[in-house]
């Protein structure tokens, strides 16, 4: 076919990378750790909630912005881990992931040329999104000190312009593993309301924190809660991400409004069954929240202890699921051909640091690992990654 029938707004940016390596994995036979989902079932109580909804009927649409009994369960959790007091009926839209919730929020906020401050390294989907909604993505680094990833406020401050109109705030953060100070969201929230800007932020990963980390949400900081979007999804908290079960949740009624505009013809509702069972979950007791990090916790010192093990130079991750690290010398230079070696030839598959810049040359020296997995998977790990003792340099 001579004639390109794609749309100008597709060509903008490839498929994701994530996928992209988790079809190479599947080639190889490896273990995927590239792709972020639990390798271990979620909660016996929140699958027994969703087959009693199944069997009490709730196989129909539900209420396109969501179903009421989940919006009141967000609206009681938002206000104990969140500290901020919404409406169910007014604040609140259910999508279909956090995903959606996203590029929802965007199109309802978003007009062409307007400006989204984007951290990068960044989850590969913000970019895009942006660029869906024609807007104008503009990037601010966090550059590795020492063990950790950091912005400079300075620079920061010059991204905005009488442009902006949001910026995209990811806490704990994917892929580096970083959980944003109190005082680097302060930062941000005084330019947001001196540049009179939104805050759009992604939490899915609020509960699963390391070494007496506290989450803080950008909505409950003076003089943000009407200026902020906040997008999270039940997908990691309870090691669900098939269910697909995500909000936004905007105290800017007129906002809330034109989130549930585009999400209703973007997907008209998440499904109604699982919309139950996630009420359900979202009452469990504080000790579930505390057993998760606890258990995430053990998860990454084991990670970490094979990747130091193997020789990796890893970035300390804080929260989230994911450990940024550069690579041992095995022969490459560039992290896309590092990544598929790994999985081609070892059995373990990362992503490449280029998946979350921008600029591809920018993450050539990253790989990320994801590490929601098993004690088998890891020692199956360990074993794969020990062959890089006749690859090394």
């Amino acid at each position: 076919m001579a004639k390109d029938h794609s749309s100008h707004r597709v060509n903008l940016f490839t498929e994701s990378v994530i996928r992209e390596m988790t079809r190479i994995n599947n080639l190889h036979d490896g273990i995927n750790l590239a792709q972020g989902f639990p390798d271990f079932d979620p909660p016996r109580e929140l699958i027994d909630a969703a087959k009693t909804a199944l069997d009490n009927g709730y196989n129909q649409y539900a209420i396109t912005w969501g179903a009421p009994s989940l919006r009141q369960a967000l609206a009681e959790k938002f206000r104990r881990d969140n500290a901020v007091i919404v409406d169910p009926d007014k604040h609140i839209t259910v999508t279909c992931g956090g995903t959606e919730a996203m590029v929802s929020t965007m199109l309802a906020v978003i007009d062409p040329g307007d400006e989204v401050i984007i951290f990068e390294p960044f989850y590969e989907n913000y970019g895009p999104d942006t660029l869906l909604c024609q807007g104008a993505p503009v990037y601010v680094k966090m550059r590795r000190q020492g063990d950790a990833f950091v912005f400079d406020p300075d620079e920061l401050r010059r991204a905005f312009s009488k442009k902006t109109k949001a910026i995209v705030i990811n806490t704990p953060h994917n892929p580096t593993g970083k959980v944003f100070s109190y005082d680097e969201l302060k930062t941000i929230g005084d330019l947001c309301q001196e540049y009179d800007a939104l805050a759009i932020t992604d939490e899915p990963y609020e509960h699963i924190l390391f070494d007496d980390e506290t989450h803080h949400s950008i909505a409950a900081l003076p003089g943000m809660g009407r200026r902020t979007i906040t997008v999270n999804s039940l997908s990691k908290t309870y090691s669900v991400t098939g269910w697909r079960i995500g909000w936004a949740i905007a105290l800017d009624e007129w906002i809330t409004t034109a989130i549930r505009r585009a999400h209703d013809f973007v997907t008209v509702g998440a499904a109604a069954p699982l919309q139950e069972a996630a009420a359900a979950g979202l009452r469990f007791p504080q000790s579930y929240y505390r057993e998760l990090a606890q258990g995430y916790t053990h998860r990454r010192d084991t990670m970490l202890s094979i990747l130091g093990e193997m020789g990796f130079d890893y970035v300390t991750p804080k929260g989230a699921y994911y450990v940024m690290t550069g690579y041992p010398d095995c022969g490459f230079d560039d992290d896309n051909d590092f990544a598929i070696f790994l999985s081609s030839e070892i059995g373990v598959t990362p992503v490449p640091g280029r998946a979350f810049y921008h600029d591809p040359e920018s993450g050539r020296e990253y790989i990320r690992f994801a590490f929601p997995k098993r004690p088998e998977t890891f020692a199956k790990v360990r074993e794969r990654l020990s062959r890089l003792a006749d690859y090394r340099r």
